[in-house]
Parts: C-alpha cells; structure tokens; sequence
C-alpha cells in the first residue's frame, strides 16, 4: 500500500483504526490522497457527501456565505434556518424542525422528546422500544440505545429506559410491551448501517406505524445515514407511504459541513419549549445554506432517481458477479446504500480495496459497505464492481 503515516500521530487521540493514506483532495466520485494516488470514492465520507467532493455549485456558494456571515447565535433569528426547515417540512410531510451538528445530537434530542413526552403524560419513567444490531451514536444515551454490545463494553453503567426487539418481527414487540404503560416510543434506523445494512420490511413498517398509534407512542425514525435521498426517495421510510413523528437527520443533508436535524409532526413539535434544548453551533448560517444548496441541487439535478436507478445497476451487478458465490450470504440495500455480507471477517478488504484504488467500509465485521455520492455515474459503478469483485473472490477462496 501507498503509506504516508507508518503510526498514529503522537498529538491525536488514538480512536480509530486509520488505514494509512490521507486525502488532499477530491472532484466528482474521485479524490487523491498526498502522494498523488487516485481513489474511486464508494464510501462518500460514510453516506456524507452527497453532492461529491468540490461540486461546481456548491462550493461557491459555501464561500459566498463564509463572506457574509458563519456563524451568529441562537439568540437570533436565523434566516437560513426557516428556508431549510421549510424545505424539510415540505419533503417530509411533517411541521417543525430542530437543528444541531451531528447525528448522534440529532438522536440525542429524540430521545429527550420521547422522554418529556411521556413525562408530559404523566409517566415518570417512560421507556422507548429499540432494536437489535441498532446504531444511533456514542453519547451515554444514544449508545444505550445502540444494540451492539462492542460499543457498550467499558461504559458502563448504561442509561435506562430501553426495551431491546429484533427487527422486522411485530409480534415480538407486541410481547416485548404487553402490559408496560410506560413505553412512549418506537426507535429505529428504517435501513440499519452500522448494523449491517439491515432494512425494516415495508410491510413491518406499516404495521409499527399502525400499533404506534394504537397505543399513543412517537414513531421515531432515524434517518442519519438512510436519509436525503440515499435510496431514491427523500427518506427511506418512504418507500412504506408512512410518516413518523419525530426524524433525526445528519450526515447528507450538508454534503460535508457538519448538521444535523430533527423534524417533528404534531404529535412532538411542541415537547421542547425554551429552555428545554439547545445548541451553540446547531443551525448556523454555514451549516443552513449547506443544507438549502444541497437539496437544491438535488431537486435540479435529479439525484433521487439517479440514486435509485444507480443503485439498481450497482445491486443488481453485485448480485450477478457475486450473489451466487460461496461465502457470499447476502447482497441487500437499497438505492445507493448497499451491503454484501460475506460469511466470514472481511475487514482487511478495506485496505486491499485502497490498494487497488477503491474506498470502502466494512461494517458488523462481515459486511461490505457501500454508500457513495449520489451523483455516481453507471460507469462508475461498473469500475466499484471491477474492483471489488477480485478481492471478494481471493479473500473467499483463502
């Protein structure tokens, strides 16, 4: 491999599991790393860049802004903050919208809407049903509420308040809650990444919304890395005709500047009042007008289809050249967020694949993720498939 760092810098902290190359810069589903090698971009920052790296239209913009202003407070009104939760109203179907910087922020507020909301209703200790293999972040909360014992080892002891489910099984939640009055909400990833690339059936999703309410609880439905188009609708749980009542959101809604959002529908707009919540950063004009160009861009450019016709070619390709192989169990996704679970570890095809020019991800160990700028071309999904393929076939065949 092309190694610029034989060891993790002596000043950063040591948390992540590096491979050794670092990007200088990026066009299109393209970047380069500082010694010049080129990389076809299949990872897009991990669901992140939505537009790709240094799009025509949205870096000035982003300059334009930084010249006026980037920054202000939530002492005032921000402008760009009505544009963009007017935009996400509208996409979503719902009526309200809180801005923060991250996902795992996004989560975090979900989680304290659900629990005022069941405290508004008299329960003093609400709990929320969430689901096995879930990912929603690394605070204490969201990563309470995350389903991998990985993640929990060492920080302990974990918030209460969860009922743990596994996915897609109605009857099981049924039994989970029968008889607990103090579970307010529902809380799931409609297509699990850090999981695995697991998605909710649409029929199962249909029957949540259903039981949801039944039994008064808030639907809430992160949309992190599923969302902003991934799968070729605006959200994924789309693809059910549902609308939740509360929707995280983070990663592609700025195509690189960090945001994140939590929209509402009626049930939950008026949980937080002032005081409540809040942000230093979450909704400054920087992150907003990322935000608003990015979603005009994608209205403009047609990217929700690009990304479900894209994606179609891309799953359908990796069926054909690797569905049928042993080792291989699954090829699942949708849109332009795909996996392919292999039967065994395949972790080191990370930096096999940098080696041969290509950025993934692997996820739940066994799990080849792929989630690229949504502006991927059919040839370049065909060049992700002829350089993947070799180093699934050689690692299955060791």
């Amino acid at each position: 491999m092309t190694a610029f760092i034989e060891a993790a810098s002596p000043h950063v902290m040591n948390t992540y599991g590096r491979v050794p190359i670092a990007l200088a810069r990026g066009q299109g589903c393209r970047v380069w790393d500082v010694n010049g090698k080129e990389y076809l971009d299949g990872l897009g920052g991990i669901a992140v860049n939505t537009l790709g790296h240094n799009h025509p239209q949205l870096v000035p913009a982003l300059q334009h802004q930084i010249s006026q202003i980037m920054h202000s407070s939530n002492y005032y009104h921000v402008p760009l903050q009505e544009t963009l939760a007017a935009k996400l109203v509208e996409l979503s179907g719902m009526t309200n919208v809180f801005f923060c910087n991250s996902g795992l922020e996004a989560n975090e507020a979900a989680l304290k809407i659900a629990r005022k909301y069941g405290v508004d209703k008299g329960i003093a200790k609400p709990e929320i049903v969430v689901y096995e293999k879930a990912f929603h972040g690394r605070s204490i909360a969201t990563m309470s509420a995350t389903g991998n014992p990985k993640i929990h080892n060492g920080f302990g002891p974990l918030v209460e308040g969860f009922v743990r489910v596994p996915l897609n099984d109605i009857e099981a939640i049924k039994q989970a809650t029968e008889g607990n009055p103090n579970v307010v909400a529902v809380f799931f990833e409609t297509i699990q990444g850090e999981g695995g690339i697991n998605p909710m059936r649409v029929e199962y999703l249909q029957q949540l919304r259903k039981l949801c309410d039944e039994r008064g609880w808030l639907m809430m439905i992160d949309e992190v890395q599923c969302g902003m188009g991934r799968t070729g609708k605006w959200f994924a749980h789309q693809w059910a005709g549902i609308v939740p009542d509360v929707m995280p959101l983070a990663k592609g809604l700025g195509s690189g500047v960090p945001i994140g959002a939590v929209v509402a529908g009626p049930k939950a707009a008026n949980v937080l009042q002032p005081g409540n919540h809040g942000t230093t950063f979450g909704g400054n004009p920087l992150a907003m007008r990322a935000g608003v160009e990015t979603i005009r861009i994608m209205e403009e450019d047609g990217l929700l289809h690009n990304a479900a016709t894209v994606g179609e070619h891309l799953k359908a390709a990796l069926v054909r050249e690797l569905g049928s192989l042993p080792g291989v169990k699954e090829v699942r996704g949708q849109g332009l967020m795909l996996g392919v679970e292999l039967d065994k570890p395949c972790g080191v095809l990370v930096a096999q694949a940098a080696e041969a020019g290509l950025l993934l991800s692997v996820t739940a160990d066994k799990v080849i993720r792929l989630v690229p700028a949504l502006i991927l071309s059919t040839a370049e999904a065909d060049e992700i498939v002829a350089k993947l393929v070799p180093l699934v076939k050689a690692l299955l065949a060791e």
